[in-house]
């Protein structure tokens, strides 16, 4: 199942949309476009984009948690990754990823550290919109 590359960034002026993947280790993970390349790049050349997502998605809290189970079970893992637009499969959702999308960009495959220090920053955020109760839905595992 293909999806044309206007179709993947019809969210582009405003919130980055969400995808899920739908090929290789990460299928089923949901993730959000931060940089979409519809007509591939020098390295790439095919349309794909430069996303950010959950590995490890936050576990269910109750009211009779202690803090220290609390803060233990919703931390996220977050990965990068550039992906050919074939294997993600656009949803309706938007996400605003203003406050980490300085920290990825394509120079920052070249280096190690600078990959680590985006997902730091990429953690950061997810875990604070996920605190403050918003997009839920990214924040769930998908059951397939």
């Amino acid at each position: 199942m293909t999806h044309s590359a206007s179709e993947i960034t019809r969210h582009e002026n405003t919130e980055f949309q969400t995808a899920v993947i739908v090929r290789g280790r990460y299928a089923g993970k949901k993730v959000v476009i931060v940089k979409p390349h519809d007509d591939g790049t020098k390295s790439h050349q095919f349309g794909h984009a430069l996303v950010a997502g959950i590995e490890r998605y936050p576990l269910k809290i109750t009211k009779r948690m202690g803090a220290k189970k609390v803060a233990k079970r919703t931390k996220i893992k977050p990965f990068v990754k550039v992906i050919n637009y074939n294997h993600l499969l656009p949803t309706r959702y938007t996400m605003d990823v203003e406050s980490f999308k300085a920290s990825v960009s394509t120079e920052t495959f070249e280096n190690p550290a600078q990959r680590e220090e985006a997902k730091k920053a990429i953690k950061k955020a997810f875990e604070e919109r996920h605190q403050a109760g918003k997009n839920q839905w990214f924040f769930t595992k998908l059951n397939f």
